[in-house]
């Protein structure tokens, strides 16, 4: 079983190598509300604007040299601005 503090610096690992919300692959976030690390979950949150953006169907994150962290594929129609919450949980993985 790993340490819940190895979790924990694994998380806050992550959360220092996400620098930017890349949605549909054109409109690129930089500003949280919120990105913090509490136990082994990141926690992202931050503003669409409709004016910028209607539809969401992908969300990248990236780090500071654009590498690609992670990719959804989703389909999310905005209708007014949107305070998208996103986390990411670190955990041991099954054998």
């Amino acid at each position: 079983m790993i340490e819940s503090t190895f979790l924990n610096d694994v998380a806050k690992y992550v959360d220092s190598r996400v620098a930017k919300v890349v949605l549909n692959g054109t409109y690129v976030i930089t500003n949280f509300e919120v990105k913090q690390v509490t136990g082994n979950v990141l926690a992202l949150k931050y503003l669409i604007p409709v004016a910028d953006v209607s539809l969401v169907t992908s969300i990248e994150l990236k780090d500071a040299a654009d590498n690609v962290i992670s990719t959804n594929n989703v389909n999310i129609p905005i209708t007014a601005d949107h305070l998208m919450i996103q986390s990411i949980t670190v955990k041991e993985g099954d054998a």
